[in-house]
């Protein structure tokens, strides 16, 4: 029998298969930050191609704090009839669905917002400080505040009808941001050990824990290593899974890198080891090391390309789930393909425009697949060879339009 095909229980929910949508982006909010039919026409596709279970992209929970035009934002029941429209389409299908949670801290474009904030106001790398304005440091009322708001966000998400929810701590946010010893430079007991650069995840983990039920599925995403130097060390990274086990997560997604170092839209492809590749998955050979470490469900996204390899995966016992994020962007029936062996349609390479400084940025990575998710949502096929330039002056183009409409707002509210 196929691994992928296995169940697997969490709590009192059933996994039908082991295939997990990876969040990814999906700009289809208003400037409210609301859900809307798009997103019900989007996830639909996905949930009759046989998706076992499916992350949302970034869900905002602080309207002050967007990480792009068009994400969606939880603060409150203003959008529960849409929040429970979504909810029910999966439970319809049987897909499971895990909203993914998140504070950008940082990593906002200039004008977006009216202000960043951050564990310390510690400025981007200059390529990316053209885009990225340096933030405030956050004083403790505000980081107690933020830790409130996903709790209310997950005690909102429950209230719909999602089965869970995904803590975003990887991939340079706010809670990576805290993690990290290059973004936090603090000295309270937000910062300094590990064991106080730990303590804003963990202090979230507890809130959203108190705000659900004891069915509430509470997952968080992880970096393994940020590939920076001077960031957090694997010594670290391993004490941070193990904490946030011990506290009682019910499942781990493992990932990598940051803004300023992409592993996550694949630029260390080419570096990694030849028995890597073989193996298909970036982050496998960690998923591996943590597996001795801790007792809670584990998932690896990034590679995985046949079915084959993720069926190794899963009887290596390194993780209990397969992350698939960017090949769903072009087939939505994938996982159908996958339960009967047959593999990947399309191998997506690198996104690249031809503009060296937005080709370095993980950027396209985001806005090239936004586009394929409102094809899909429309109810149209998507479009794999769908031009990267294109793509890009129509995100500027939108983007611009936000900030404008950000000022104006701003304005309104003075």
């Amino acid at each position: 029998m196929s691994h992928i095909a296995a169940s697997l229980q969490i709590r009192n929910t059933t996994f039908k298969n082991r295939i997990i949508k990876g969040a990814m982006s999906e700009a289809l909010a208003n400037h409210a930050g609301q859900p809307n039919r798009l997103h019900l026409g989007l996830y639909e596709a996905w949930a009759k191609g046989g998706l076992g279970c499916a992350i949302t992209g970034n869900v905002m929970v602080d309207f002050r704090a967007k990480n792009e035009p068009g994400v969606v934002v939880v603060e409150s029941e203003r959008d529960m009839a849409e929040l429970s429209q979504w909810a029910a389409l999966g439970k319809q299908y049987g897909m499971v669905q895990l909203v993914q949670l998140s504070h950008p801290g940082r990593q906002c474009p200039k004008g977006l917002n009216k202000e960043t904030v951050a564990p310390s106001a510690v400025p981007f790398s200059p390529m990316l400080a053209t885009t990225f304005g340096t933030p405030r440091e956050l004083r403790e009322d505000e980081i107690l505040d933020i830790i409130q708001r996903f709790a209310h966000a997950a005690q909102v998400c429950e209230k719909a009808g999602f089965e869970g929810v995904q803590l975003h701590g990887a991939h340079g946010y706010l809670i990576s941001q805290f993690l990290s010893p290059l973004t936090n430079k603090r000295q309270d007991q937000w910062g300094g050990s590990i064991e106080n650069r730990m303590r804003f995840l963990l202090e979230i983990y507890q809130a959203v824990r108190a705000a659900t039920s004891d069915n509430f599925i509470i997952s968080v995403k992880l970096n393994s290593a940020d590939f920076q130097r001077g960031g957090i060390t694997e010594e670290d990274v391993i004490a941070v899974f193990k904490a946030i086990d011990a506290a009682g997560i019910d499942l781990i997604e493992i990932s990598g890198g940051t803004y300023e170092a992409p592993a996550m839209a694949g630029a260390k492809e080419d570096k990694r080891k030849a028995s890597t590749i073989a193996r298909e998955a970036y982050f496998l050979d960690f998923a591996e090391k943590i597996r001795q470490q801790v007792s809670c469900h584990l998932m690896v996204t990034g590679g995985f390309r046949t079915a084959q390899g993720m069926n190794a995966a899963l009887d290596s016992g390194a993780c209990d789930f397969i992350g698939i994020a960017r090949p769903f962007a072009v087939e939505t029936d994938l996982t159908e393909r996958l339960l009967v062996g047959l593999d990947v349609r399309y191998a997506v390479d690198k996104i690249k425009t031809g503009i060296p400084i937005v080709d370095k940025m993980a950027i396209m990575e985001i806005i090239w697949y936004a586009a394929q998710f409102k094809t899909i949502a429309q109810g149209k096929q998507p479009n794999p060879k769908l031009s990267p330039l294109k793509v890009f002056f129509h995100y500027v183009k939108g983007n611009l339009k936000a900030v404008i409409q950000g000022q104006i707002n701003s304005r309104k509210s003075a």
